[in-house]
């Protein structure tokens, strides 16, 4: 999870459909600006190009208008980790993306093959944030949850693979073309680029360089 710009002003049909009596608050417009604004990544597990996305909000609405058809309530996900979300322990625990740099509040690991996400600080959304983000990529109740799981896992391995020879590569090899490549794994447009960029930020002192690239 990084820090996402949302567009400050809503799509024109959330408006339009809260005035109707079953409204509609994922029209393609609500689409089209989450896509551009989360760069195609679920903003849970920041996995890239999409193909099960969902129109999902921060704090359930429970037929309440206003949080249904709030713009800064609506948030570009895959349905994986939708479905992890809807657990009751956390409505309302989550922090917003939009509003509060994750990275200032959670570490973003993959340790041995598994995810760990630890809170930097005391707060329940920290708290809650970083066991979500766990169990997007480590939740084993269901046998479809340990596949998607096992997907996300594997892809999150192949990109830090890719980060590490790249960084093997750059330190051979200081080229522009090498530091252009970690440049561009290291954006938070990046897929994934929580983990990469707090790898980069943990090892600093082998790629001082590269502070500017990972700075909160």
């Amino acid at each position: 999870m990084v820090k996402v710009e949302r567009t400050p002003t809503p799509p024109p049909s959330l408006a339009i459909e809260k005035e109707k009596a079953s409204g509609s608050y994922s029209e393609p417009d609500v689409h089209h600006q989450l896509k551009q604004d989360f760069n195609d990544k679920c903003y849970l597990c920041e996995i890239d190009e999409l193909q099960s996305v969902e129109v999902e909000h921060l704090c359930p609405h429970r037929e309440d208008k206003e949080l249904k058809f709030a713009w800064d309530n609506l948030f570009y996900s895959c349905r994986h980790c939708n479905s992890v979300k809807k657990q009751n322990k956390y409505n309302g625990t989550i922090l917003d993306c939009c509003k509060t740099d994750p990275e200032t509040v959670l570490e973003q690991l993959l340790v041995e093959g598994h995810v760990l996400v630890k809170p930097l600080v005391e707060t329940q959304e920290a708290r809650m944030t970083a066991r979500l983000l766990t169990e997007c990529f480590e939740l084993t109740n269901t046998g479809a949850r340990i596949t998607e799981c096992d997907t996300r896992v594997k892809a999150l391995s192949r990109t830090m693979n890719t980060l590490y020879k790249t960084l093997r590569e750059y330190r051979k090899n200081p080229s522009g073309n090498n530091l252009r490549r970690l440049r561009g794994m290291l954006s938070r447009t990046y897929k994934f680029a929580g983990f990469t960029r707090t790898y980069v930020r943990n090892h600093l002192e082998d790629y001082p360089e590269l502070a500017d690239y990972v700075r909160l």
